[in-house]
């Protein structure tokens, strides 16, 4: 213990350091102190650990469901909760709602993750075309997004999915449509500002094309705000895909996304309301735990912005 004790000494002493000697450790220190501002914040934490457990369900579902989300048992249909072996109860088919709740966690996480991926690219691209190129490009691109952002997000959802069909896929591929807007106007503000800059200037003295400019020494100007966004933004889709769920334009039957087992609960939710309530509070937690997580990411990342929030 005494040797180690020092060695994780000379390690802070290491990431804490004023004056460092190399981009490396300049990157870990400031790193080091992004991670200390954000688990100083406990709803933040919080948060994290929420979805870290999240992340784990869905990775251990068949060992950590007591039973089979599809298996139906009639003569045990809508069981209370603690009855039976059932924690958190069966639904009108007589299955288990621990574990298809276990087992939708992977949907929700395969829409968020998908959601996450495609919005934001596409906004970052748009965004930082129509900020460096300016001029006309600059007036269509951002009329477009002002078109995709007069309208309601749900209801241009349901709009592009009753076009496409319903499915998993094709609601995941709706709400992108309709989530990349803020992410172009985000990229497109930090665009304006970055390419006036002297360090915009010096590169393009060294020969550098705009493609070059932009992906090189924008886009990582960016990225920043836009986790940041995306972050506070998953509370929305998840609560969007669940409402495409519940509304049968989403995950297909016998699926156990949690906005179809609110569907489906809601007839019995005055007699058996464990049936509706557990998928809603599965949704209302995880959609706590993005907020709490964004806020934490926003005061490491852009603390200006969370100093005047």
């Amino acid at each position: 213990m005494s040797v180690s004790e020092p060695h994780k000494e000379s390690w802070r002493e290491w990431l804490m350091t004023d004056a460092p000697h190399s981009r490396g450790q300049a990157r870990a220190a400031a790193w080091y102190h992004g991670w200390l501002t954000f688990r100083g914040n406990a709803m933040a934490m919080a948060g994290l650990i929420i979805l870290v457990g999240l992340l784990l369900v869905a990775a251990f579902a068949p060992w950590l469901a007591p039973q089979d989300p599809f298996t139906q048992d009639l003569a045990g249909r809508l069981q209370p909760p603690g009855s039976e072996g059932h924690l958190l109860g069966t639904d009108s088919l007589g299955r288990d709602i621990l574990s298809r709740l276990i087992y939708g966690s992977r949907i929700t996480l395969y829409i968020v993750l998908l959601v996450a991926l495609i919005a934001p690219g596409a906004g970052l691209l748009v965004g930082t075309i129509a900020g460096y190129a300016g001029g006309w490009i600059d007036v269509v691109l951002m009329r477009i997004t002002d078109i995709f952002l007069a309208f309601p997000r749900l209801v241009l959802a349901l709009a592009f999915v009753a076009a496409l069909g319903a499915g998993i896929e094709n609601a995941v591929l709706a709400i992108s449509l309709t989530a990349w807007p803020p992410y172009a106007r985000i990229a497109r503000a930090e665009t304006l500002t970055i390419r006036s800059s002297d360090y915009i200037s010096a590169v393009k003295l060294q020969g550098a094309g705009p493609l070059r400019i932009i992906i090189k020494h924008i886009w990582p100007l960016c990225i920043s705000s836009l986790i940041v966004r995306v972050t506070l933004d998953m509370a929305g889709v998840i609560l969007a895909a669940a409402g495409l769920g519940f509304l049968g334009l989403g995950a297909q039957p016998p699926s156990p996304e949690w906005g179809a087992m609110i569907s489906e609960g809601r007839k019995f939710i005055l007699d058996h309301w464990w049936v509706a309530t557990m998928p809603g509070l599965a949704i209302f937690t995880v959609s706590l735990a993005f907020n709490l997580l964004g806020d934490g990411l926003r005061d490491v990342l852009d603390p200006k912005s969370g100093d005047q929030g």
